[in-house]
């Protein structure tokens, strides 16, 4: 089975087999800024995308995961401003990256306030 056959496998059924029960977990209790952001761009909403939230990719859950356009969406809290969780985040948007993912991420605050504007860049990100 290859990826191209089954594009939604992004992990291998050793990570899902690990992750899903918090994945599912995750998906059950959004922040306020992910829940606001899901409502925006479910049903195809942006671009006629189709994302997932809390999807488990390359051994990570994300946010939100375009798999077809290779496009992840992290929201990120406040805890994404101390500094061993910028090198954590950098580390992993690295690898992500590498595999072939855009990564887009917005604060908290930008989902909250400016919901439009945050749905205008995933937008634009989609149409490159």
């Amino acid at each position: 089975m290859t990826d191209e056959q089954h594009p939604q496998f992004t992990s291998s059924p050793e990570q899902w087999a690990k992750l899903k029960p918090r994945a599912r977990q995750m998906r059950h209790e959004p922040t306020r800024a992910e829940d606001a952001l899901w409502q925006r761009i479910r049903n195809r909403r942006i671009g006629g995308a189709k994302f997932r939230r809390q999807h488990a990719v390359e051994g990570f859950i994300v946010d939100f995961v375009c798999i077809e356009r290779r496009l992840i969406v992290e929201v990120d809290g406040d805890i994404h401003t101390l500094p061993d969780q910028q090198a954590y985040d950098q580390q992993r948007q690295a690898l992500l990256e590498s595999r072939g993912f855009r990564v887009l991420r917005f604060a908290n605050a930008d989902v909250l306030q400016s919901i439009e504007a945050v749905a205008e860049v995933i937008g634009e990100t989609l149409a490159q």
